[in-house]
C-alpha cells in the first residue's frame, strides 16, 4: 500500500495557506491562489450568506469535505454573521483531515471555533459507513459520513431532500473523478436543494454545465478568476446552480457567448453513471463512445474548434 507521505504531499499556494497534491490522482486539492483564498472566492462569497437574517440556521452539504477548508470558511462567516448550520459532509478518506491538522500552519489559518469543529470530526482510521459528528452551542450541529460519496449520499435524501440551502461541490476534476460529476449523482444532489438553494463548485465544465441543466437547475459563472496556473484566458471562477434564477445574485454573472457556445461542442457529453456505482474508466469509456456518436450524426461542434474561435488553449479542458 503506498504511505500516506507519498500519497499525498503537502504544499503551499500562493495565498500562503496549507493544501495538498494527490499523487494517487495526479491533482492537487486546490488552485493556485490557495485554499483559502479559493474556499472564500468559490463557496463562501458565491453563497451570499446577507440572503438570511442573523439567527437562521442553514442546512449545507460539503462534497469532498477533505481537509476541512470550505466548510471551515463558511463557518467563521456564518459566526461572523450570527448565523448557525445544520450540516452534512461527505469524504473518502481521513487523511487529509488528520494531515492538515497536524500541519501548525493550517491551525493559524483558521479562528478557534472553526478549528475546533473540524477537530471534532477527525477520524484517525475511519471505515466507510462511519459518521463523525460536530456540536457547538451557537453554530449548530453536523454530520460527517465517511465512503463513497454515492454510497453516502441516501442516508441524506430522507431529510434533506428539497430542504438544502447550500452544496458545496468540490470533488476532483471531472477527468480525474467523474463519478461524482455524472447526470445520475449530479442529479440526485439538486433534489436535496431548496426552491432558492444553491450548488457551488469552482468547475466550469461544459460536462458539468450540461448535467446540472438537465437536473432543471439555472446556472450561472461565478465571476471570480479561477486560479489555474496556466490559463490563458481566465474566464470563470466557477459554476452556480440553482431552481431559481441566479440573474441577480451578487459575484454571479449569465454564462457569456463563449460560455454558451461551449455547451454546444462534444465538451458538454454528459457524464453517466446509471448503476450509481460504475468505475472511473468505465464512465470515461462510455462517454467517449457518446461523443463520437454525436459528432458522427452531426450537429455537435468539436472543442477544438470552438477553442480556435475563441483563442483558449487545451489547458482549460481538466477543470472547465
Amino acid at each position: 500500500m503506498t504511505s500516506n507521505v507519498s500519497r499525498l504531499e503537502p504544499r503551499r499556494t500562493e495565498d500562503g495557506s496549507f493544501s495538498l497534491f494527490s499523487h494517487q490522482v495526479g491533482e492537487g486539492f486546490h488552485s493556485g491562489k490557495g485554499a483559502v483564498a479559493e474556499a472564500w472566492s468559490k463557496f463562501v462569497e458565491p453563497a451570499d450568506l446577507e440572503r438570511w437574517p442573523p439567527g437562521s440556521c442553514l442546512r449545507v452539504l460539503d462534497i469532498c469535505f477533505g481537509t476541512g477548508s470550505n466548510t471551515a470558511a463558511l463557518l467563521e462567516a456564518a459566526e461572523q454573521r450570527q448565523l448557525s448550520l445544520e450540516w452534512w459532509g461527505l469524504e473518502l478518506d481521513p487523511d487529509p483531515l488528520r494531515l492538515a491538522l497536524a500541519d501548525e500552519s493550517f491551525r493559524q489559518q483558521w479562528q478557534p471555533t472553526a478549528l475546533e469543529i473540524l477537530q471534532q470530526l477527525q477520524q484517525p482510521e475511519a471505515e466507510p459507513g462511519m459518521v463523525s459528528a460536530w456540536q457547538h452551542p451557537a453554530l449548530g450541529r453536523g454530520q460527517l459520513f465517511w465512503g463513497d460519496a454515492r454510497a453516502c449520499l441516501p442516508a441524506l435524501q430522507a431529510s434533506a431532500t428539497g430542504r438544502l440551502d447550500l452544496v458545496l461541490m468540490d470533488a476532483f476534476s471531472p477527468s480525474r473523478c467523474p463519478q461524482l460529476w455524472t447526470v445520475e449523482f449530479l442529479g440526485a444532489l439538486a433534489a436535496l436543494l431548496a426552491p432558492q438553494g444553491r450548488l457551488l463548485t469552482y468547475c466550469s465544465a461544459a460536462a458539468v454545465r450540461q448535467a446540472l441543466m438537465l437536473a432543471d437547475l439555472q446556472i450561472a459563472s461565478i465571476a471570480a478568476p479561477s486560479g489555474l496556473r496556466q490559463q490563458s484566458h481566465d474566464w470563470s471562477g466557477g459554476t452556480a446552480a440553482s431552481p431559481m434564477s441566479l440573474t441577480d445574485a451578487p459575484l454571479l454573472r449569465p454564462l457569456s457567448a463563449m460560455e454558451q457556445e461551449h455547451l454546444g461542442t462534444n465538451a458538454a457529453e454528459p457524464y453517466r453513471d446509471p448503476t450509481f456505482n460504475a468505475e472511473r474508466a468505465e464512465i470515461l469509456r462510455e462517454r467517449q463512445r457518446a461523443q463520437q456518436l454525436a459528432m458522427q450524426r452531426g450537429g455537435v461542434e468539436a472543442t477544438s474548434s470552438w477553442r480556435r474561435r475563441w483563442g483558449l488553449g487545451k489547458e482549460i479542458s481538466n477543470h472547465q
